[in-house]
């Protein structure tokens, strides 16, 4: 978790990028759909994007290992360590392009029930400002976390009407 300085701000709010989104799905399909690998590769990604998972293995120390397709035809090489699981509230991650990555970002999200609703919160911490910025401003971070968010919701949204297997 972050600290807090004395002024109330994150001590780390300069690295990071949060962002939230409330789902029209129940907390415990929502996070089925975040952490089962079936679902998972069907929705994971910017706009444009699709997903090639080489291993998945969901369990703290566990890893997933997949490829980003992008619209262009550029591929990136992802990697996702797992570091804290606890159903069905909250995951926290590592993720960087291999297991040795030193720029390796950490993310926290947490699942919030609301009714028949979940509300989604991603933190992303990044090891440098210089790296937050460069993912913000080079790799579009913000537009490409929402549009991600986005997939999820739609993807959930058909579960839960039966048009997504």
């Amino acid at each position: 978790m972050a600290t807090t300085s004395s002024d109330g701000e994150s001590a780390t709010a300069d690295r990071e990028i949060l962002i939230s989104r409330e789902i029209d799905a129940p907390r415990e399909l929502v996070f089925e759909a975040f952490t089962q690998v079936r679902h998972l590769s069907r929705w994971w990604g910017p706009e444009g994007f699709t997903t090639t998972t080489r291993s998945f293995e969901f369990r703290v120390g566990g890893a997933w290992d997949f490829v980003m397709h992008g619209p262009d035809g550029t591929d990136y090489q992802e990697w996702i360590t797992w570091r804290e699981i606890v159903p069905p509230q909250r995951i926290a991650l590592l993720h960087g392009e291999s297991p040795t990555d030193p720029d390796a970002f950490e993310s926290f999200l947490t699942f919030e029930s609301t009714g028949e609703r979940t509300r989604i919160a991603m933190r992303t911490v990044f090891p440098t400002r210089e790296l937050r910025d460069q993912a913000v401003e080079k790799y579009h971070a913000v537009e490409g976390g929402e549009q991600t968010l986005s997939h999820l919701a739609a993807y959930v949204a058909g579960l839960r009407h039966g048009t997504e297997s």
